[in-house]
């Protein structure tokens, strides 16, 4: 398959300012109010526990889980239509500002070339839509936080999977894995899988008219609002800390939808949560 093969779908809806506006300041200086397109110059990610996350310091367990849900449910909610616009800017290639790179893959590949097509890329669900059927609505169907691109066949592979170890050899995302019950993606975004789905576990709990989402330790669970493994997903987020992509992505995800993943700035409250 051409990487680099082009399918122009040229689309630019209301957030494209908000996009550009995230693109023109550093990465982490991001405003915090309702409006997308509104950038100021407050402190990096560091010092947020004195500001975002000011009510979550100091508590474990279940406490903890509620103050994050509490925190991260400010959020400007986007269409999904909006979402390919954005993944253009959160998912970007450091390497080539055309490109974008491919979750599972791996591959750089043009912005442009995005669609259903076999050669394009689309927008994979890491939280599986099927699982507790929320589908492409605004909510939990167009959060960027757990919203990539990828090959449109690979994800195709991966469908509704759950995540766990094993499996085959996946064609096209080379270091993942797939069997009939999981799927096991590449070393390099284990732990970027773990707190995605995580992240999706505290934001929607079922309060706000949004499935309440929680991990359990097993596989096949089909329309269940619910994901696992969850002591695999544990142990990938040990193994696989967050790196600068991943963190640069958080704060081009702040700029835009105006909420943070905590467990990318604080990968030891998984432990403190789900213990």
């Amino acid at each position: 398959m051409s990487a680099h093969r082009l399918r122009r779908r040229w689309r630019r809806p209301a957030l494209t300012v908000a996009v550009a506006a995230a693109v023109a300041v550093p990465a982490a200086a991001f405003a915090t109010d309702s409006s997308p397109s509104t950038p100021k110059n407050p402190p990096a990610a560091a010092p947020l526990d004195d500001s975002y996350y000011e009510g979550a310091l100091g508590k474990t367990g279940p406490e903890l889980k509620t103050a994050l849900h509490t925190i991260i449910s400010e959020q400007t909610q986007l269409n999904y239509e909006q979402v390919w616009d954005a993944l253009q800017t959160t998912d970007e290639d450091p390497g080539n500002p055309d490109n974008v790179l491919l979750i599972y893959s791996g591959r750089s590949q043009a912005k442009s070339a995005h669609g259903s097509g076999s050669e394009d890329w689309n927008r994979e669900h890491v939280w599986a839509k099927s699982h507790g059927d929320f589908g492409t609505s605004t909510g939990p169907g167009t959060d960027i936080h757990h919203l990539r691109p990828e090959d449109a066949s690979v994800n195709s592979t991966r469908g509704n999977l759950d995540f766990d170890n094993g499996g085959s050899p996946v064609d096209e995302a080379p270091g993942s894995s797939v069997d009939e019950d999981s799927f096991e993606p590449r070393d390099a975004v284990k732990g970027d899988v773990a707190r995605m789905i995580l992240y999706m576990v505290v934001r929607y709990d079922g309060t706000d008219s949004f499935p309440d989402l929680e991990p359990n330790d097993k596989v096949n669970n089909g329309s269940a609002p619910a994901m696992g493994r969850l002591s695999v997903l544990k142990q990938w987020n040990e193994a696989d800390p967050p790196d600068t992509l991943e963190k640069t992505r958080n704060d081009r995800i702040y700029g835009i939808q105006k909420n943070r993943n905590p467990f990318i700035d604080h990968p030891e409250w998984v432990n403190d949560i789900w213990k």
